[in-house]
């Protein structure tokens, strides 16, 4: 993919994405692939409740949109979380570093005032690279 010239666009089924008009991620052909922030909505559905479950289900998510291109978790370069409540920060934190600790990638972690269903408290986004030995 990386010497291709090609804009690869993928799609998870998710319940905004034909609504919106966007991509879960997208694979640059410098190897750099963006995905979209991600919720813990599974099928339609918020998966899980409290902030940590939300956070790991929400990297799930974005695992998986990696994982349609070929990469993983040790890939990714960095990292976005959005919350709603300062008070989550612990928590968002904490599952961060479960899934992180290894890799350490530039991160962020930002509070915002809400996300288009209120039950959400965090949303993530993930940058990885594809190096020349992906």
């Amino acid at each position: 993919m990386s010497g291709s010239g090609q804009v690869r666009r993928i799609a998870s089924g998710g319940p905004w994405e034909e609504a919106i008009g966007y991509s879960r991620a997208v694979e640059l052909p410098n190897g750099l692939v963006l995905v979209s922030g991600c919720t813990s909505v599974i099928d339609g559905r918020i998966a899980a409740g409290g902030p940590y479950e939300q956070t790991t289900t929400a990297f799930g998510v974005a695992f998986e949109a990696l994982r349609q291109v070929g990469l993983g978790p040790e890939h990714v370069v960095r990292t976005r979380m959005y919350l709603t409540h300062a008070r989550d920060v612990e928590e968002v934190g904490r599952a961060h570093k479960e899934l992180f600790d290894a890799v350490r990638p530039a991160a962020s972690m930002i509070i915002v005032s809400g996300f288009i269903d209120p039950s959400l408290v965090v949303e993530v986004e993930v940058e990885a690279f594809r190096g020349e030995s992906s």
